[in-house]
């Protein structure tokens, strides 16, 4: 988790890096500022971002937003997000319901920081114990966390080996239960790493080798699709500065 909170209250217009989880971005100002435009839509107020295969990009008058990543493991349990979320950005209330409006509340009338993380933590876990839905196939959740692991670098067939499945049964359960598909969730995986060495300052050349791609310019059209933005763009996108920083949840909240 992270909060943001602007130093002045100026408009601002802020490109979201593209990031293997599914985020919530909690508007905790009064009049909804929180902007959004997203694949042609438009809208303002508390959002989920699926796994991103293009540009989200926050504006306005943004006051203080709360930011909220879930693996997208704990995010099929918990809001039901497959294929219709993944890709896509939509109001929280879509699918969270009424739960949405009264987590705002209770996020505004925290006085700290640390009292809005812990509340979010509580929050979500409770979400969680109610929750109905069926929990993804381990096999799939093995292959996401291996993924992850290996920073994208893993082929389809070897995740497939690894759980017993036939690389279209993974590729099928895989992409029905995540809404994407393994070798897709890989890119992903690789270009955030990618992103975040971009960040630290190493040379696009230097990330591209790496990061496991063919060449630099590889890397650039991978940039371009994930985020609209050249590999010099992500490399000083504002939303990247956060992930050292940001909250962690504690160990008896972080597998929710």
């Amino acid at each position: 988790m992270a909060g943001f909170r602007p130093h002045v209250p100026a408009p601002v217009d802020i490109a979201m890096i593209a990031h293997p989880s599914v985020t919530l971005l909690i508007d905790l100002s009064d009049g909804g500022d929180l902007a959004y435009d997203a694949h042609g839509r438009h809208g303002r107020g508390s959002v989920a971002a699926g796994l991103l295969p293009g540009e989200l990009r926050a504006n306005g008058q943004v006051g203080e937003v709360l930011e909220i990543r879930l693996e997208p493991t704990v995010a099929a349990f918990l809001l039901g997000a497959s294929a219709g979320l993944m890709g896509t950005v939509v109001p929280l209330e879509e699918v969270w319901g009424r739960a949405a409006g009264e987590a705002e509340d209770r996020l505004r009338a925290a006085g700290s920081w640390n009292e809005r993380f812990t509340t979010a933590a509580e929050i979500l876990t409770r979400l969680t114990r109610k929750s109905t839905r069926p929990p993804v196939d381990r096999e799939v959740a093995h292959a996401w966390r291996r993924t992850l692991g290996t920073r994208g670098r893993v082929r389809v067939d070897s995740l497939a080996d690894e759980v017993g499945w036939s690389r279209k049964r993974l590729w099928a359960r895989f992409r029905s239960q995540l809404g994407i598909t393994p070798k897709r969730a890989a890119r992903l995986v690789r270009f955030d790493h990618a992103a975040h060495l971009l960040a630290a300052g190493r040379t696009a050349a230097a990330v591209a080798a790496e990061s496991g791609y063919f060449d630099q310019s590889h890397l650039h059209h991978e940039a371009k699709e994930f985020t609209g933005l050249t590999p010099a763009a992500v490399a000083v996108a504002p939303w990247l500065a956060i992930d050292d920083v940001a909250w962690a949840a504690p160990a008896a909240a972080s597998g929710i």
